[in-house]
C-alpha cells in the first residue's frame, strides 16, 4: 500500500509545479511565503495560551516571557511533523525553519504588543499577497493567454531540457535502487 496522497512529496511537487513554472512566479513565491507564515504567526502569538509555561523551568529564564503554546506553536509543531513525514531530510529543515520562525515571531510580538504587531502584520500580508497574486496574474496567466517566448523556440527547448532533466533523475534514481 502507497502513501496516502496527502503524504507523497511527488504528488506535492507536481501540483506545485503545473500552476508555477514560470521562473519570475518562482522566485516570487520563494521570497513571499516565508514573510507570510512569519507574519501569521505574529499575529497568533496574540491567541490565547494552551498552558502557561512561564512558571515551569522547561526554558531558559529569558525565554519565558515570550515563548507560549498556543495556536501559532501548535501550528508550526503540526507543520513542521507534516514536512518531516513527507521527506526526512528536508522536512527536518523545514521544521527548523517552521520552529525558527515560531521562536522569532514570538519574541516580535511580545516586543511590539498588539497594538503595532496586528499594523505590521497587515502590511507584511497585503504586500506578500499582492505579490503572490500578481506573480500568477501577470507570469503564468497571462504568459500562457499570449503565449509569450522570451525568443521564438524558447519554450521547446526549455520543455526538452525539462525532460532530458527528469530522465536523467530517474535514471540515477533507477541505479540508486538496483
Amino acid at each position: 500500500m502507497g502513501k496516502p496522497r496527502l503524504l507523497d512529496l511527488e504528488n506535492h511537487f507536481a501540483f506545485y509545479g503545473a500552476y508555477h513554472s514560470n521562473p519570475i512566479n518562482i522566485l516570487i513565491h520563494t521570497l513571499f511565503v516565508w514573510p507570510i507564515f512569519f507574519t501569521s504567526l505574529i499575529l497568533s502569538y496574540f491567541t490565547p495560551a494552551f498552558c502557561d509555561l512561564s512558571q515551569s523551568g522547561i526554558f531558559p529564564s529569558g525565554f519565558n516571557y515570550a515563548l507560549v503554546l498556543n495556536y501559532g506553536s501548535a501550528f508550526s509543531i503540526f507543520l513542521g511533523l507534516f514536512y518531516v513525514v513527507l521527506d526526512k531530510k528536508a522536512g527536518s529543515l523545514a521544521a527548523l525553519l517552521c520552529l525558527a520562525c515560531w521562536v522569532g515571531a514570538s519574541f516580535i510580538a511580545a516586543k511590539l504588543g498588539y497594538s503595532l504587531a496586528w499594523k505590521v502584520v497587515l502590511v507584511s500580508q497585503l504586500l506578500c499577497w499582492t505579490g503572490q497574486f500578481l506573480g500568477h496574474g501577470i507570469f503564468e496567466v497571462l504568459q500562457s493567454l499570449f503565449g509569450y517566448e522570451p525568443y521564438p523556440g524558447f519554450q521547446m527547448r526549455v520543455n526538452a531540457k525539462i525532460k532530458a532533466e527528469i530522465e536523467e533523475w530517474q535514471d540515477k534514481k533507477q541505479k540508486k535502487v538496483s
